[in-house]
Formats: C-alpha cells, structure tokens, sequence
C-alpha cells in the first residue's frame, strides 16, 4: 500500500499495520489482504460482490477488522456483506470506509451489511467513515445495516463520521426476540455544503428486548443534516431514541422520531433537541485564554466525544 491508503487505514480503522486475528481489507474495490482462524472464517461471495463472515458459537475475545479504502476518482464500490455470528460468541468488528478522492469524479462506497447474531451472542461493532482529498469530485458514501437478534442476543454499533464525506444516506433496520438488546450511539459532523441522512427503523418483537438509539451531531457552514427514527414496540418492551444537534452558521438540521406502540405493554420513549452553543460557554473558555474558535472547537470536540 502506498502512504495514501495506509493513512486511510489509520483513520478508518485505527490500523498502523496489519491486525492481530481475522481481517479482510478491500482497496479500489479489489482484495487487499484477508486472514481468517480457527474461530472465524471469511468467504468471498459468488453470486455478488461481498463477503459471508462466519463466527463459530462459543468464540470469545475475538475481533475481525474490515476496513474499505477508495483512493481512485470515479470509482463506485458497491460491497454486500453478511456476518453469521454464532450462539454465545462474544465478539468485536471494526469496519469503515476511507476515501482520498483528489480527481474530477465522484468516489463512492456503498455496503450493505446485514448481522445475523445468534441466541446469546454479543457484538460490538465499530464503523467510521473518513473523507479527504481537493478535487473537484466528491465522496460519496451510502452504509445500510441490517440486524436480525435471536433470543437474549446484544449489539452495540458505534459510528462515527466526523469528516470529508460529501453526501450519504446511512440506514439502519433490524427486529429483535425475546431478550434481545440493541444499543446504536451515532455521531456525526457535516460542514461546506455536505448532506447527511440517517434513518433508524427497529422492529421490536420479542417479551423484553430493547433498543436505545442515541444520535449526537453538529451541522456546521451550509451543511444539512436529517435524523430520521421509527421504532416500533410489537410486544412488552422498552425502546428509546435520542437526537441532539448543535446547529451553527447557516446549516439546516431535520430531526422527525416516530414512535409505534402496537401492545399496551410497549414502553417507547423519544427525545429531540436541536441548539446553537450557549454564549456562557463560549465566553466561560474565553476567559480562560481561547479565542471564539478555539472555543467551539473544543464545545465540539467535547460534544462529540
């Protein structure tokens, strides 16, 4: 790899070389490097571009890293990637996308990952998207995740993009048994002109599962964000979703949760809040010796960490 695709790496996946365990990288939408164990084997698919990802039941403190990279102008990268994760495995993922996009094209990465987690199994999964590069093209990215969570399994899905994406719509669906818990903790910052969608929809249909979606975001210059939530409660259950937004400059942010009850023993609850810094903050920093902007960068930074 050259200086480009391993800075992409780095900031996608935290990766300064190749990882301990299982990993499959993809670079300008061809193989880069793949290593499976014992406990976790990967399969290139047959029918579409992607691959199968399979968790033996039992696995513990594992992780597999699957990282895209795109430093090609032009290029659409369209990936469909299924994990099996296995009864009782308690195990990590750390995906992302980076792209370096310095042409006239547009650079994009679609993937469309779709988690089946069997009774028992536990996941964190870990997604960043990263974007660079002064070309006239953009990058473009478009994540769609799928959750299916049998009996007593738990996911929690931390994802970050903080920079350099252009445009993306990040959808977010899934249903839940009996038990299940899911936990989505969203972050998010668009500046320029960049155009942000994210849309939740979780179907909760098992006697005590639940689900906890908390979006925090900041739409800075021109920019405009969309939060989008739909959580429907088929049965006795618990479910939450929380948007909050610091808006600033000339940006536009949408937020429209919507809550389902389908059983009078459904407990869902909503949260919305969309606000520019607090002049006390600013001039709290100030006076410590901050400048305005080195100020709200660190309201920012804080707000997001």
């Amino acid at each position: 790899m050259d200086a480009i695709e391993k800075n992409l790496l780095k900031e996608v996946a935290e990766l300064d070389s190749l990882p301990v365990g299982a990993y499959n990288i993809r670079a300008n939408g061809q193989l880069a490097g793949r290593n499976t164990t014992a406990n976790i084997d990967i399969v290139t698919k047959t029918d579409k571009p992607g691959i199968d990802i399979y968790i033996r039941p039992f696995t513990k403190n594992e992780s597999v890293h699957i990282p895209v990279i795109l430093s090609q102008t032009g290029l659409k990268d369209l990936v469909y990637n299924d994990f099996h994760i296995g009864e009782g495995a308690d195990v990590t993922i750390i995906a992302g996308c980076g792209i370096h996009n310095c042409g006239g094209g547009n650079a994009e990465h679609d993937g469309i990952h779709t988690f089946w987690l069997a009774k028992n199994a536990k996941l964190r999964y870990v997604e960043k998207h990263y974007g660079e590069g002064d070309g006239r093209g953009k990058q473009i990215m478009n994540p769609t995740t799928i959750v299916h969570l049998a009996e007593g399994a738990e996911m929690e899905m931390e994802t970050t993009q903080i920079a350099g994406v252009d445009d993306t719509i990040r959808k977010t669906g899934g249903d839940l048994a009996e038990g299940a818990s899911l936990v989505v903790k969203e972050k998010i910052m668009t500046t320029g002109d960049q155009h942000a969608v994210t849309d939740f929809n979780v179907d909760l249909n098992g006697e005590g599962c639940s689900a906890n979606i908390v979006s925090r975001s900041v739409a800075k210059d021109e920019s405009k964000q969309e939060f989008i939530s739909h959580i429907n409660g088929n049965c006795a259950c618990a479910g939450h979703s929380e948007c909050d937004a610091i808006i600033m400059d000339h940006a536009s942010v949408i937020a429209s949760p919507a809550l389902t009850a389908n059983s009078v023993d459904a407990s869902l609850i909503h949260e919305a809040a969309i606000g520019k810094i607090a002049g006390e903050q600013l001039i709290k920093l100030m006076t410590l010796g901050l400048t305005e902007k080195e100020a709200e960068d660190q309201i920012v930074n804080g707000f997001l960490k």
